[in-house]
């Protein structure tokens, strides 16, 4: 190979997530409704059927199928899927910064508007309840933050022979925050609430 071949390999290549064809890959909307002249931001209660992590809060989304256009439409999809409406009854959708977890997953969040008095048939086999909070009580409260730490586990074939410093090896330790929002009787946390933390830098900033 000679560098005009490596050239035209690399002269149009869009940098993307190293390792992303092995993650799987979701996304999320956090919706915005308007109740009685206030915003709101709309949160889902997963069914207690559901095999993964069932009666947590979360915002709608799911898995990006092979077929879905792009990320927003995967988001704007799944909404109306699990709140039962129109894809036309979600408007202004707009990215928010992806995250890409520990665990193998690359997450797509936007935050869009739900149009006003739109009708709610949620899906029951996925979402338990819906409920809303008050943007204005949000941006008035702060997180209680935890810290995750996650030590890396080698398996036992490992081969510390070859590497500087052997079983000795001073791994990294990775830390992780863990956001938990408080509203009457429910606990907003994990992913979701990182995602709402993010939004309300963004707003206040």
């Amino acid at each position: 190979m000679d560098k005009h071949k490596l050239n035209d390999i690399f002269q149009d290549r869009k940098p993307g997530i190293l390792g992303r064809d092995k993650y799987s890959n979701y996304a999320v909307l956090l919706p915005i409704i308007e109740k009685n002249n206030e915003l709101h931001v709309l949160f889902e209660v997963r069914s207690y059927e559901m095999r993964r992590q069932p009666g947590e809060i979360c915002f709608p989304g799911g898995r990006v199928d092979p077929s879905d256009p792009s990320e927003r439409h995967t988001a704007i999809r799944e909404t109306s899927e699990e709140l039962g409406i129109e894809e036309t009854s979600i408007e202004k959708v707009f990215p928010l910064d992806f995250v890409v977890n520990p665990f193998g997953s690359t997450i797509y969040p936007f935050v869009g508007f739900l149009k006003d008095a739109t009708p709610f048939s949620i899906n029951k086999a996925e979402v338990a309840e819906i409920f809303t909070v008050p943007l204005s009580f949000l941006q008035k409260v702060e997180p209680d933050i935890y810290h995750i730490h996650f030590k890396p586990v080698p398996e036992e074939s490992f081969p510390y022979e070859k590497i500087v410093g052997g079983e000795k090896y001073k791994w990294q330790i990775r830390g992780m925050e863990e956001h938990f929002y408080y509203f009457e009787d429910k606990v907003i946390w994990g992913l979701t609430a990182r995602i709402l933390s993010h939004f309300l830098t963004l707003i206040r900033e």
